[in-house]
């Protein structure tokens, strides 16, 4: 019988984004196979943080296509991207917590795809005269980062509604980003 790849990587997401310190045993029961079919899918934790992180880039990536970062003002660009991108929250937390991801010189180039891609859109709003000037566009995509990961972890906590999610990030987001008439 063939293991479905992506049926494994889901949920090992859905484990891992619940509990990141489940053990390979725990993610092979959580996929219905033994650990000796999730070990020769993935030859360990690594590998399999590596396919997660495919995904999680993948995700983003058609996140950012859905929303149309280009179109109409900046801010409801942002609010697009916050509800496409709000499915793959959770994974996008657990691969955020994941330093190894970061660090060195073997980061996956899709990562910077992203953040270029999101910079823009903050550093359109800022030309726009939308978005405040004094905040870079790369510390707002980390702010965006770190509001989407914090986010994920509350609803999966259930101290937030998960209908809330995109409420909640855009309008702190934004609500901190948005320009003010100098008095």
């Amino acid at each position: 019988m063939a293991v479905d790849r992506d049926h494994v990587l889901r949920s090992a997401a859905a484990l891992l984004t619940r509990k990141s310190t489940a053990t390979m045993d725990e993610v092979a029961k959580a996929a219905g196979i033994s650990r000796a079919t999730l070990h020769r899918q993935f030859a360990g934790r690594d590998v399999l943080v590596r396919a997660l992180e495919a995904l999680g880039i993948q995700e983003c990536e058609a996140a950012l296509e859905r929303a149309r970062p280009d179109d109409g003002p900046a801010s409801d660009a942002v609010r697009r991207l916050v509800r496409e991108i709000e499915p793959a929250a959770a994974l996008l937390a657990f691969l955020y917590s994941e330093n190894q991801l970061f660090e060195g010189e073997e980061q996956n180039a899709g990562w910077a795809r992203i953040d270029d891609r999101i910079a823009a859109l903050f550093r359109r709003g800022q030309s726009d005269g939308e978005f405040r000037i004094d905040l870079t566009p790369a510390w707002l995509t980390e702010a965006l980062y770190g509001l989407l990961a914090s986010g994920a972890w509350a609803v999966t906590e259930g101290r937030v509604a998960r209908n809330d999610f995109t409420h909640m990030i855009v309008e702190l987001l934004l609500g901190g980003a948005l320009r003010r008439e100098e008095s």
